[in-house]
């Protein structure tokens, strides 16, 4: 599926390659320059770019571009949350995924992309298992590797590989077990000039940390789960139950992990925890205008809102802004036209 991977950073060198069926030239990659001069911003080069002998598939993260090159046709999207995995697995393994921390780590970060595919597919792309065929770099370990003239690889196969369940290793114990379940939000709304919500929509994601003993199976259910749309599920969730009573069972694996994501669609009343009130106005004949934004928490909502911050995207014609915040700090950017 996947011949090669190649690591570009934002002044678009190739810091880093992978080949797995076929030594693929770098040559390849200016098909992806060129859709890079193209765009205006690293977010909108395509993630997918066909050329005359292969296909590149791009991911964007961390200021690094993440670009596959297959020659056959595959799934697009089976690609891309493959990239994403290895980008988890590179942040899971140093803490930060970076150009330089890459760099520092070139060694686990071959051992890592060389358990992640076999032959180009998939095989195993969980961080728990991972650690336990390669084992993440510390500085005890990097020194006695250095004196020794060892590697990370694991003596033996890790036993929750050959298991039903290849996202769990086996024979996990803890002293004191517990589960964290963080509920990540992201509102999209159109609110007009008087604070009403015309339209807001709901991006969310479940991000949970289970260290428990043992093989758990645990059981999450929902106030009202028909609220929940486009759901894509970590695959230790059995579908099947979610599809007929609308629970989520699984056994977890070990450690940190996505459980689900979701989107709330617009036609359901969402419940925004600010409101925000504006008013534009200019000066007859004259180039000058005042723009003023209120923003404020509801009392409504439970827990008090810790922290805000508002950006504000001027036209291209606005030279400067003289800005006066009730509280808090300001900046502005004359030449990205941007205030916060």
């Amino acid at each position: 599926m996947i011949h090669s991977l190649f690591l570009i950073n934002s002044s678009g060198d190739i810091f880093l390659e992978k080949h797995w069926k076929s030594v693929v030239s770098r040559s390849v990659c200016d098909y992806f320059f060129e859709a890079q001069e193209r765009a205006t911003e690293a977010e909108n080069v395509p993630p997918v770019i066909p050329t005359p002998h292969h296909y590149l598939l791009s991911v964007y993260r961390h200021k690094i571009f993440f670009v596959a090159v297959v020659q056959t046709e595959v799934p697009p999207l089976f690609v891309i949350e493959f990239l994403h995995r290895v980008v988890d697995t590179f942040q899971d393994y140093f803490g930060v995924c970076s150009e330089p921390v890459i760099k520092d780590n070139v060694v686990v970060v071959y051992e890592v992309l060389e358990e992640m595919l076999d032959n180009g597919f998939p095989l195993a792309t969980e961080s728990n298992i991972l650690k336990e065929l390669i084992k993440p770099p510390t500085i005890l370990r990097t020194v006695v590797n250095t004196i020794t003239g060892s590697t990370n690889v694991g003596d033996q196969l890790p036993t929750g590989q050959l298991s039903v369940v290849p996202w769990r290793r086996t024979g996990v114990k803890y002293t004191n077990n517990e589960a964290y379940f963080d509920v990540i939000e992201e509102i999209d709304a159109i609110i007009d000039k008087s604070g009403s919500t015309i339209t807001a929509e709901i991006q969310g994601v479940i991000d949970a940390c289970v260290k428990l003993t043992g093989m758990p199976d645990l059981t999450l259910s929902f106030m009202n789960p028909r609220l929940l749309d486009d759901v894509s599920f970590h695959p230790c969730v059995r579908f099947k139950r979610w599809e007929s009573e609308r629970i989520l069972s699984f056994i977890p694996p070990d450690g940190n992990f996505r459980l689900l994501s979701y989107h709330v669609s617009a036609q359901n009343l969402v419940a925004i925890p600010v409101y925000v009130k504006h008013s534009i106005s200019f000066r007859d004949s004259s180039s000058l205008g005042r723009f003023e934004i209120t923003v404020g928490p509801k009392q409504t909502m439970g827990k008090t809102i810790e922290g805000v911050t508002v950006t504000s995207q001027m036209p291209k014609g606005v030279l400067n802004m003289s800005l006066t915040p009730s509280q808090g700090t300001h900046t502005f950017d004359p030449v990205t036209k941007v205030g916060d």
